[in-house]
């Protein structure tokens, strides 16, 4: 891999994650790398100012935060081609990134690129759009938005919790009607996030399927579902009379829905492209790691391996 222009975002208001981007952009501006530093968070979105300013083509993203910053940079790169190193300095969980420990000497992260000494992860992204009608010819009335882990159509409200009454088509055919809190589609990798804690299935990261999942449906027999990735999933909000309805993207308000559109939620024609430093990368580590899952931690001695 070139070094030549990186984009570094840090998380907005973390001072840590602040640090380490000027560390990495003092190192790569001594390599000759023309660098385009930021912070990313809720109100701030630093991204279309550094593809409108770059001056040739963009090789990589420095993203220095938690999950949510690792987001935001799919959606607004994965259309570009742009692989994204995400590290987690300053967040949470850290499903989507490399731990820090791997980022302590920043000088080798710089050679091992350099010398394409990284493996590369594709993921599947969700792409969506707002229709005025039924009319599958008609253009959408909205922009398309990207999701790496999922969609959400649910109410959003200051003073009350709304109902939710939406009903789901997958390829122009009607599946059910749900009444609760919303209606999620998530990608594999989104499965262990907002999907797992509605009771969806966890997806391994190396499927392409979508998962269709009810949040707190009021009828015992609203149950997730899991297609093939090239399905068409439409949701029609019913009865909004609070003109409530909203689509959200990765947990961040996208657009109102109003009375009569749909949305159209496929499988997008984009990659989210994360780099992976690690040499021995597991999935079940990351989930036993991760999600804190109990029986691997009961230390039973297992007679069965063969020497």
């Amino acid at each position: 891999m070139e070094l030549k222009q990186v984009i570094i975002a840090h998380k907005a208001g973390d001072s840590s994650s602040q640090k380490a981007a000027e560390r990495c952009a003092k190192e790569l501006g001594a390599l000759g790398c023309r660098v385009l530093m930021g912070p990313s968070g809720a109100n701030d979105n630093p991204y279309p100012v550094f593809l409108a300013s770059a001056t040739e083509p963009i090789d990589l993203a420095v993203v220095l935060g938690g999950d949510g910053t690792a987001l935001a940079a799919a959606r607004q790169l994965a259309a570009e081609g742009i692989p994204i190193l995400a590290v987690n300095i300053g967040g949470h969980l850290g499903f989507l990134t490399e731990s820090a420990e791997w980022f302590r000497d920043t000088e080798r992260v710089w050679q091992r690129l350099q010398e394409d000494r990284y493996a590369v992860q594709r993921r599947m992204m969700l792409q969506a759009a707002v229709y005025e009608s039924n009319l599958r010819s008609q253009p959408p009335a909205s922009d398309r938005f990207l999701a790496l882990n999922e969609m959400c159509i649910k109410p959003a409200s200051s003073d009350r919790m709304i109902t939710s009454r939406l009903e789901m088509e997958i390829d122009a055919e009607v599946v059910d009607q749900y009444q609760g809190d919303g209606l999620l589609v998530s990608t594999p990798t989104g499965s262990t996030c907002y999907n797992l804690s509605a009771n969806g299935p966890i997806v391994h990261e190396g499927m392409e399927a979508m998962v269709v999942t009810p949040i707190c449906p009021l009828s015992l027999s609203s149950r997730p579902i899991v297609i093939p990735p090239r399905c068409v999933v439409s949701v029609w909000p019913l009865s909004d009379y609070d003109l409530s309805t909203k689509l959200w993207t990765d947990s961040v308000m996208a657009t109102a829905i109003w009375p009569g559109h749909r949305v159209d939620v496929t499988i997008a024609d984009c990659q989210a492209k994360f780099i992976i430093l690690q040499e021995n990368y597991s999935y079940y580590s990351t989930l036993r790691d991760k999600l804190q899952w109990a029986g691997t931690r009961i230390e039973f001695e297992n007679n069965n391996y063969h020497s």
